[in-house]
């Protein structure tokens, strides 16, 4: 026992002239400070190596550098704190917490609560009901502590007792000391993973100054991290040319298998994304009597709206292509629609200023409505992904952002028209592109006063429409009247690529949720082009007819 005794206090001594030895290098030594600008402090870098070591499971090694370079891990004043916790000297733990120097006074209190109410606890346990209130009341008009907190300690002792001890004592400070290292400052304690943190968000830095970035996988520590353009789509893969008319509109589903297209020749087409990331024709659908301007896909990827223009909205069936229900009627015409994450439900705006939004359900039942003198003519709108917030573009200029949960709401004004609304895969931002020839980037929540501005495309009398997309929707795409289709990385207000290929104007872009390296967009030339990195090879870059055209499901309802 006395061995024993000489061997833990001969490596206390040990690790404390470890701590002294590196002070007196610091201060006159050039060798203090490492790193190509004397940034780092050798003694604070070698320290974070030694925990990261240890945290990775290679003690030995760790132990190793703190004897090879003289810097211990932990620090002096934790040293001595450690052993008499896990001796449970409380007393002298709570001389050695008031000895350390840099503490708040609230840092301070909350750690000696902590060591108070293990310590009491330990008494309660052995039903030493007296010496626990005495050891209170000496420590706490000693300390000064906080009222709450000595009712807090009072309560524990008078109801719980040593009903709550589920693990060992010695468990339980093995507990206490990590929850004192999270709650003590550095330099006396280091923040947990320190070095792991650092080079974290080193590689995150780089990764956002990465204009190309679109991959979720980890990057190298090798060298400094740079994308090349190959990583997002800037070339034309295949072109799709079922259509006969201007192709309006065009989304990839949620699970990324699928694509729709609609088009002024009164059709919508579902799109199979084949494993090799070609297309195939899946279902062509023929019922509506005007042009197809709009489409929504549900969530679960089982049914798609289709909005014809100035006219009804229908539902389908993606596995049959048979049209299941209708919504609205020639007193209501339907100018765009969206779903609600559960995908049993779908709200529809209005052109009609009297008739407003209506949520529906599946089978065509009206659930609510938003109606009356402030909703006015509806353009566009959204829902965001957690179904709180219902987004929509009224009066050409206003952007109505409402709660669905709350009804709490804010209005967001623009000063030119806007022609169409797109949210975040996240439902954190929203997109409005405007016929000033801008796309505006604005917050749901409503805490940005002014917008995030992207310019460069063309936009002066048609609709035009954008998506956000790539990794982590870091990238925005929008079609143009110049026939082209551009893409900006959002933390940049210039365009990073634009992509030519169609003859006429590119109404609407969609960008594939599931493949950051997919995109596709919808022309006034009849055709729908995918894009890809450059060098994609599908089986051939090919144009796809529509072989049956004239076939179509029949809407039951």
């Amino acid at each position: 026992m006395v061995v024993s005794e000489c061997r833990r206090e001969e490596s206390s001594l040990k690790r404390r002239k470890l701590w002294e030895e590196p002070m007196t290098m610091e201060k006159g030594s050039s060798s203090a400070y490492i790193g190509p600008m004397g940034l780092i402090k050798r003694h604070e870098f070698v320290r974070v190596i030694i925990q990261c070591l240890s945290s990775l499971g290679f003690h030995k090694s760790a132990f190793c550098l703190e004897s090879e370079s003289g810097i211990c891990y932990k620090s002096k004043d934790f040293e001595v704190l450690e052993p008499e916790i896990l001796n449970g000297n409380w007393e002298d733990c709570i001389k050695c917490l008031s000895g350390i120097k840099g503490l708040t006074d609230e840092t301070r209190s909350s750690a000696l609560f902590l060591i108070l109410q293990q310590c009491l606890l330990e008494f309660l346990s052995h039903g030493d009901v007296s010496t626990a209130l005495a050891f209170l009341q000496k420590q706490v008009s000693a300390l000064k502590m906080e009222t709450d907190k000595i009712r807090i300690l009072a309560f524990n002792m008078l109801f719980k007792g040593s009903g709550e001890i589920n693990s060992s004592i010695s468990e339980l400070r093995k507990k206490l000391l990590g929850e004192l290292e999270k709650l003590l400052p550095p330099p006396v304690v280091l923040p947990e993973r320190r070095l792991e943190h650092l080079v974290g968000t080193a590689v995150v830095s780089q990764i956002d100054s990465c204009v190309y970035h679109n991959s979720p996988g980890p990057v190298s520590l090798y060298e400094d991290h740079c994308c090349g353009r190959d990583q997002i789509p800037t070339d034309t893969v295949q072109i799709l040319a079922a259509h006969q008319n201007e192709v309006w509109f065009v989304q990839f589903s949620y699970s990324g298998e699928y694509l729709a297209s609609a088009s002024s020749d009164c059709t919508a087409i579902i799109w199979k994304v084949l494993p090799d990331g070609g297309f195939t024709i899946k279902h062509t659908l023929q019922s509506h009597q005007n042009p197809v301007s709009f489409v929504a896909w549900s969530p679960d990827d089982t049914m798609l709206l289709t909005c014809g223009n100035v006219e009804v909205v229908k539902l389908w069936d993606v596995e049959t292509g048979t049209c299941k229900r209708t919504f609205g009627d020639h007193g209501f015409t339907v100018s765009s629609c969206a779903w609600f994450p559960d995908s049993k439900r779908i709200v529809c705006g209005s052109s009609d200023p009297e008739k407003g939004i209506c949520m529906w359900d599946c089978e065509g039942n009206e659930l609510k409505a938003w109606r009356g003198m402030r909703m006015r003519k509806v353009l566009d709108l959204a829902v965001t992904s957690d179904g709180t917030h219902l987004i929509s573009v009224f009066s050409d200029k206003e952007i109505r952002i409402l709660n669905v949960l709350t009804n709490s709401e804010h209005i967001i004004s623009e000063e030119h028209s806007i022609t169409s609304l797109s949210v975040s895969a996240d439902g954190n931002f929203f997109i409005v592109n405007l016929n000033s020839q801008e796309i505006h980037m604005w917050d749901v929540v409503g805490k940005w006063k002014k917008p995030l501005k992207y310019t460069g495309h063309k936009q002066h009398k048609y609709v035009i429409r954008s998506c956000f997309g790539g990794f982590n929707s870091a990238f925005i795409a929008s079609g143009s009247e110049n026939s082209e289709v551009y893409i900006w990385n959002r933390q940049r207000s210039k365009p990073l690529e634009v992509l030519s290929g169609h003859s006429m104007t590119v109404n609407c872009v969609s960008w594939n949720p599931r493949n950051p390296q997919m995109l596709a967009s919808a022309s006034d030339d009849h055709t729908v082009r995918i894009w890809g990195p450059v060098g994609t090879i599908i089986s051939k870059e090919e144009t796809i007819p529509n072989p049956c055209i004239m076939h179509f499901p029949l809407c039951t309802y």
